[in-house]
């Protein structure tokens, strides 16, 4: 991924933790503020987990009655780089202290048609790690809104990440105002800490009081020893996504079964599916 951020590779980016390694931690993290309480949670119940069968589980947000954002790579098992089945999926909305607002099962699951899971190169991996499921139901509670999507952050741009992580899985947690490091296209890095479990969190945009999903966490980093995030801007990749959930869905019509067009090939992951 040489040709996104040649400036900050020379300066040393590289993902921070190797697949499968797991890091104790001592503490919370500096600005992360736990939503452990409805009224805490209040606006953020469209961001829920999804529980990856016995796999793990990674962060997803709702942007339709009937569709959650997430990263590619969590659709992936990380032992083996085969999909899972969309039925192995549940979206657990605004889960906080063992209780989620609504619960429901995957149907349908595509990843962007430029993600190559099984590719050598992890930082290339990056690239398009975004993914569109639709649920088996539509969520309608007045209480839980989908999220509106807005356009890709710049530099210098302020945003917040609401997530859980290994040992936060309990309660999502928010990290407000951090920073647009640097921007491409394809690709963002974030001043924010994330961690395993992290992967598909949405990234913010506040404006006049609204929150948009404008982009999407894939992987945590490192620049010179600092804690990065890097994560995929919506603008393009969410058109790509939508037009894949169509033609699956005319694909199964045609076929007279259900099938799910998951691009990407074999490959590792971690445990935690690495943010």
């Amino acid at each position: 991924m040489r040709h996104l951020f040649p400036g900050l590779l020379a300066a040393g980016l590289a993902l921070w933790v190797a697949i499968g390694t797991v890091k104790p931690v001592l503490s919370e993290e500096a600005g992360m503020v736990r939503l452990q309480t409805a009224d805490d949670s209040r606006g953020w119940d469209a961001v829920g987990k999804l529980i990856l069968g016995d796999r793990g589980f990674c962060t997803g947000a709702l942007i339709g009655p009937q569709l959650v954002l997430t990263a590619a790579h969590c659709l992936y098992d990380k032992t083996t780089g085969v999909q899972l089945r969309p039925e192995e999926i549940e979206f657990q909305a605004g889960f906080r202290n063992g209780r989620a607002v609504a619960y429901r099962r995957v149907s349908r699951a595509v990843a962007h048609p430029g993600y190559r899971y099984g590719t050598a190169d992890k930082l290339d991996r990056v690239t398009d790690d975004v993914a569109l499921l639709e649920l088996s139901q539509p969520i309608r509670l007045p209480s839980l809104l989908p999220f509106e999507t807005g356009a890709a952050p710049v530099e210098g741009d302020a945003v917040d990440v609401v997530s859980y992580a290994q040992y936060r899985e309990e309660a999502p947690s928010i990290q407000e105002a951090c920073e647009v490091l640097a921007g491409r296209r394809n690709a963002l890095i974030l001043t924010c800490n994330v961690d395993f479990g992290s992967s598909g969190a949405p990234v913010f945009s506040v404006r006049d009081g609204v929150a948009r999903v404008v982009s999407v966490i894939s992987a945590k980093a490192e620049v010179d020893g600092r804690k990065v995030a890097l994560a995929v801007p919506l603008a393009e990749p969410l058109a790509a996504l939508r037009s894949a959930l169509e033609a699956s869905k005319a694909g199964s019509t045609a076929g007279g079964k259900s099938v799910s067009i998951l691009s990407g090939g074999t490959g590792s992951g971690a445990k935690f599916l690495k943010p």
